[in-house]
């Protein structure tokens, strides 16, 4: 979409993981949805996909400001997530099994940077058995700022071994997406939950994708 820095080679690969590695976004936002009005605060889905996002302290406080306490915020999360969880069967976007096969046969190493909960995480990985894939799986518990703040990318990188310009980085968030950006790392962004035109100020972007299915490891080297 913009004239596009020159990047070097990839040498590592970074996923998000919800909405980018499983299109379960919807399943959040039901989830929000319901907890939220059990809060007396009650919003259409349409809102809900437009205000939730990040970190779920800092979704709390945007919605109610100082209402809750650490103690009290981290309740209502809990028990939100708890009911994602119940209602979630995941499963990986498709083709992204085949390309995690060819960057793994490759010795690309590979990383998890989410702004998900750890129990959650750990909760996808587990049950679609991807550990032995990443080097590293980082949660929102493992870093002071959420996205577009580009810690946790920073920080996979570091684990990594790499410099974040030698990263390519797999998001489907704007807010991913300017975190990517800032880590000077280019990104492929999955339109499972946005649209491109709302990506239209970030630079970093080589494609949009809607799966995985006609993404390879050698597609991956041309465009890098």
């Amino acid at each position: 979409p913009h004239d596009l820095p020159t990047f070097t080679p990839m040498k590592a690969v970074i996923f998000d993981m919800d909405g980018t590695m499983v299109d379960n976004m919807m399943v959040h936002h039901r989830a929000w949805q319901r907890h939220l009005a059990s809060l007396g605060l009650e919003m259409d889905l349409d809102t809900v996909m437009q205000t939730i996002h990040g970190i779920n302290s800092e979704i709390i406080e945007r919605l109610f400001g100082d209402k809750y306490d650490e103690a009290e915020k981290q309740r209502i999360a809990d028990q939100k997530e708890a009911a994602y969880r119940e209602i979630y069967d995941p499963e990986l976007l498709p083709g992204l099994k085949r390309l995690l096969d060819e960057l793994h046969a490759a010795g690309i190493p590979m990383a998890v940077a989410s702004a998900a909960p750890r129990a959650n995480v750990d909760f996808i990985v587990e049950r679609l058995d991807l550990h032995d894939y990443f080097q590293c799986v980082y949660a929102s518990e493992d870093v002071k700022k959420g996205k577009p703040d580009p810690e946790v990318f920073l920080l996979a990188a570091s684990t990594l071994g790499v410099d974040p310009t030698d990263c390519l980085i797999f998001e489907d968030s704007v807010t991913g997406a300017q975190a990517a950006e800032r880590s000077g790392a280019p990104s492929i962004i999955v339109s499972t939950t946005h649209q491109p035109p709302e990506f239209s100020e970030i630079k970093n972007i080589l494609r949009f994708i809607s799966d995985y299915t006609d993404i390879t490891y050698p597609y991956l080297t041309t465009l890098l």
